[in-house]
């Protein structure tokens, strides 16, 4: 398969997801033509969902070329076990699964150079240029307190905050149980909350509570 391309352009870290069309059957139609193995139908479930995962991956890695490496591992491993997704499962979640695992051995190898993030980088290819002074300082403000969030609970906080995933879909993709991805969401908004002015706190922050 040759180098997957990335979308020119990514959101940055405070726009709130956006409803994407509902497009379930169309989806299912490319999955079970990727199982059949046609890379063209693979093709557009990367295009789907490259530039979210790549922004996760970026806010967990913290650094572009990991991210941009990772994403790119995670489609090519998705392709060659597209064969044994579940008809029926969440096939986002089961990408997010793959390239959390990728993150995983990336950390545990040892291999990967770490990196500042410059003063002024707030995502990877964003549109910060074109930001107001105010509206950059928010941007930077809130990046800056979610990339100092435990890593686990990073992940589980962009994963129901900016992707909408359930509790039960953050435990698969995170290889954990669903109370501990509920708990790991409620802390990282704990914490967010005791750093940021409610209006600056991402999307939802306060609308979920668990029982301690």
């Amino acid at each position: 398969m040759d180098r997957l391309i990335p979308p020119s352009e990514l959101p940055d870290c405070r726009v709130t997801r956006e409803p994407e069309p509902p497009l379930p059957d169309e989806e299912a139609e490319w999955i079970r033509a990727a199982q059949a193995g046609d890379r063209s139908a693979f093709a557009r479930l990367v295009e789907r969902y490259w530039d979210r995962l790549y922004r996760w991956l970026y806010h967990l890695a913290r650094d572009r070329h990991t991210a941009e490496d990772l994403t790119q591992e995670t489609f090519l491993k998705a392709l060659a076990a597209v064969k044994t997704f579940r008809a029926g499962s969440n096939f986002r979640a089961w990408v997010f699964r793959i390239g959390h695992n990728n993150f995983v051995n990336q950390k545990r190898s040892e291999r990967r150079t770490k990196h500042q993030l410059p003063e002024d980088a707030v995502a990877p290819e964003g549109n910060s240029a074109e930001l107001s002074a105010e509206n950059r300082e928010a941007v930077e403000t809130v990046s800056q307190a979610v990339s100092e969030l435990p890593t686990d609970f990073r992940a589980a906080l962009l994963l129901r905050v900016y992707e909408g995933l359930s509790f039960r879909e953050i435990a698969k993709a995170l290889h954990t149980t669903e109370e501990t991805a509920r708990w790991r969401v409620f802390k990282a908004r704990q914490k967010l909350m005791k750093v940021l002015s409610p209006e600056l706190l991402p999307p939802g922050a306060v609308s979920e509570e668990i029982k301690e």
